[in-house]
């Protein structure tokens, strides 16, 4: 049997705890938008959107277009937060991809 000191333990749950939030790591270093702040705490769709959308068009990283990068982020999103998205941010956030598509009039 093999025994695991108190340090290792720590240092296993640290990692463990790294792995486990890699789409956090995304979301802060993301190499294609540099993405506002709190942008998907917003309560308003098109506020979400019009970020969105300022930020994938100042990027110069991005390996899409500005729209594929936008929506693409906003689906990322959605996907990842799991159940720590209330259902009302949810909902706001869905209603975020029409204003995105209209943003960049693709209605």
């Amino acid at each position: 049997m093999d025994m695991i000191t108190r340090g290792q333990k720590t240092s296993e749950r640290s990692r463990e705890s790294r792995e486990r939030y890699w789409s956090a790591e995304v979301m802060r270093h993301s190499n294609a938008l540099d993405l506002e702040s709190k942008v998907f705490t917003s309560a308003d769709p098109r506020r979400i959107a019009l970020s969105l959308k300022r930020s994938a068009e100042s990027s110069r990283r991005r390996k899409g277009t500005p729209y594929q990068s936008a929506m693409s982020m906003l689906n990322f999103y959605i996907n990842r937060a799991g159940t720590s998205l209330s259902a009302k941010q949810k909902k706001v956030l869905e209603r975020a991809k029409p204003e995105l598509r209209k943003a960049f009039g693709r209605e």
